[in-house]
């Protein structure tokens, strides 16, 4: 399995931006589509943005559209997610998953690889 390490949370004021880091070990990052969830306080995780190995088939919760861009850098094996416009119910932990598959799945259950999370904060 690959190791996943998020970085880039933070503290910020509605309609500020963030761009969140998810660096993954191994040599065999390109193989993975990449995904970003969240968690809020006494809610289930949900999807937010997910990217396929090849970068051609990129999803998105329609809650992210219009605001947030995945990205990824398969020669830096990072995954990227760059939010704007945030606000306050973006508040939650967040946490880069990875799995090896040709689409990106958008159930956590589908995917084996989780980094440990790093918090955003959106105060309105």
């Amino acid at each position: 399995q690959v190791q996943l390490v998020e970085s880039g949370g933070g503290w910020v004021q509605a309609g500020d931006s963030l761009r969140l880091s998810c660096a993954a070990s191994g040599r065999t990052f390109s193989r993975y589509a990449m995904a970003w969830f969240r968690q809020a306080p006494g809610k289930e995780r949900e999807f937010v943005a997910g990217k396929s190995w090849s970068g051609v088939i990129t999803n998105y919760a329609d809650s992210a559209k219009g605001r947030f861009t995945i990205s990824r850098d398969n020669a830096k094996s990072t995954v990227y997610l760059q939010m704007n416009s945030l606000k306050p119910e973006d508040t939650a932990v967040y946490y880069c998953a990875a799995r090896i598959c040709l689409g990106v799945p958008t159930l956590q259950y589908d995917y084996g690889s989780w980094g440990q999370g790093t918090q955003v904060t959106v105060s309105s």
